[in-house]
């Protein structure tokens, strides 16, 4: 049976979004070591989960096509989750310029920090939405990375 061709595809801007991300380690990436801004973890997990979209999107268009792949696809888009999750976590760990690190109480209350802080977390909650429609809690803990099942 004949298969339709596939449609004129748009230029690819994937290579150009990692030079941009190699650009941007070699002239802002100080030598000394030093901590991550809130700044540049929130830039960071907007990146991450903005590249979970993209997987999602190929994820959902190559399984049915292409069972193997699709799984692998499907994990990889977990491992950049939990690399969301991780991310987030640096940021609220991160000290706040204002008041230097929160204190024990604020912590353990999840106390929000307000706007321009709340972005992050506005687009982790919303990306976790789509993530637990997806996947079960034991795909989002689990260590095992899909790699030996085919």
């Amino acid at each position: 049976m004949p298969t339709e061709p596939l449609p004129e595809l748009a230029p690819d801007f994937v290579p150009f979004a990692t030079a941009a991300l190699d650009f941007h380690q070699a002239i802002n990436m100080p030598v000394a070591p030093i901590a991550a801004g809130r700044a540049e973890l929130d830039s960071l997990h907007a990146h991450i989960v903005a590249l979970y979209g993209l997987l999602d999107a190929h994820t959902a268009r190559t399984t049915p096509v292409a069972r193997a792949e699709g799984d692998h696809l499907r994990g990889c888009r977990i491992r950049l989750w939990q690399a969301a999750e991780h991310l987030h976590a640096a940021f609220h760990a991160a000290p706040h310029p204002s008041s230097g690190l929160p204190t024990r109480e604020a912590c353990r209350a999840r106390l929000p920090e307000g706007a321009p802080e709340l972005t992050v977390c506005q687009r982790h909650l919303a990306t976790a939405t789509r993530v637990r429609r997806a996947h079960t809690p034991a795909d989002l803990r689990d260590p095992f990375t899909s790699l030996t099942r085919h």
